[in-house]
C-alpha cells in the first residue's frame, strides 16, 4: 500500500502551550490557572460571556497583551522572554488574525487587502508567485471573482472572507479568531465558520476562536469554557 501514514493527533507540534496563566487588572483578578495545548491541525474554541476575559486571553497568545502568573509558549518560543520586536516578528511570520470588525483598509481592493501579509515578509505583492497566491486562495474561499473591488463594495460576509484569505495567505502556524462571526446573520456565520475551519485544516494551522456563542464554538474540535478559576472543558 503506498501513501503517507497519517499523523495522530498527539503526534502534531504543539503550536500553543499555556501553564497556569492568571489575568489581573491592578487588584482585580480576571482569571487564573488557564492550562491549553493546541495543537497543529487543531480547531480549540474557548467560550464565554463578555468581561470574562476571553479576548485578553487570545491577545496574550498572539504576543499583545501581557500576564501576570505562568508561562506562554507559541511556535516553541516563550512569550514571556521575547522583546516586543521579537513578538512583531513572531506574529507577522507565524500567526494570523480574524476578527469582528475585519479590519480592512477601505483604500486598497481585495487582492490587495489579502496580500498585505507577503508585503510585510518582504515578499513583492505584484511578483508573479504572490499574486498566484492572492488568487488561489481567494479563489477558495469563493471571492476570486471579486479581487478588484474595494471594501466598501462588498457585504458584511464577503469582508470576512476577505479577512480569512488575508488570515491564511501566508500558511500561519497559528490563526487566532476573535468573534469573527458576531457582526453576521446565522446562516452567513455558519457559512464563515465552516470555510475558516476548512482553511485552517487546510494549511495544517492551529486555530484558536473565542466566542460568546455557541453556534460558532460548536464547529471546533474541543470546547473550553473560560471561568474566572481557569479553562472547563
Amino acid at each position: 500500500m503506498s501513501g503517507e501514514a497519517k499523523v495522530s493527533a498527539a503526534d502534531r507540534p504543539v503550536v500553543v502551550q499555556a501553564t497556569g496563566l492568571q489575568k489581573r487588572y491592578a487588584e482585580q483578578a480576571v482569571f487564573s490557572g488557564v492550562d491549553l495545548t493546541v495543537r497543529a491541525g487543531e480547531f480549540v474554541a474557548i467560550f464565554g460571556e463578555s468581561g470574562v476575559g476571553k479576548s485578553s486571553l487570545l491577545n496574550m497568545m498572539g504576543g499583545l497583551d501581557d500576564w501576570q502568573a505562568g508561562s506562554l509558549q507559541v511556535c516553541g518560543q516563550d512569550l514571556g522572554k521575547l522583546a516586543d520586536d521579537a513578538k512583531a516578528l513572531l506574529r507577522r511570520e507565524r500567526m494570523g488574525f480574524v476578527f469582528q470588525a475585519f479590519h480592512v483598509l477601505p483604500h486598497l481592493d481585495v487582492a490587495q487587502n489579502v496580500a498585505l501579509p507577503l508585503m510585510l515578509l518582504g515578499q513583492n505583492p505584484n511578483g508573479a508567485e504572490a499574486k498566484a497566491r492572492v488568487h488561489a486562495v481567494l479563489a477558495a474561499v469563493g471571492l476570486g471573482e471579486l479581487h478588484a473591488r474595494l471594501p466598501a463594495q462588498l457585504s458584511g460576509g464577503q469582508l470576512q472572507r476577505v479577512a480569512i484569505a488575508r488570515a491564511v495567505i501566508h500558511k500561519p502556524a497559528l490563526i487566532l479568531a476573535d468573534e469573527p462571526t458576531g457582526n453576521l446573520d446565522p446562516r452567513t456565520a455558519a457559512s464563515v465558520m465552516a470555510l475558516l475551519r476548512e482553511q485552517a485544516h487546510e494549511h495544517g494551522s492551529a486555530l484558536v476562536l473565542v466566542t460568546h456563542a455557541q453556534a460558532a464554538a460548536g464547529a471546533a474540535d474541543s470546547i473550553y469554557t473560560l471561568t474566572s478559576e481557569g479553562l472547563m472543558p
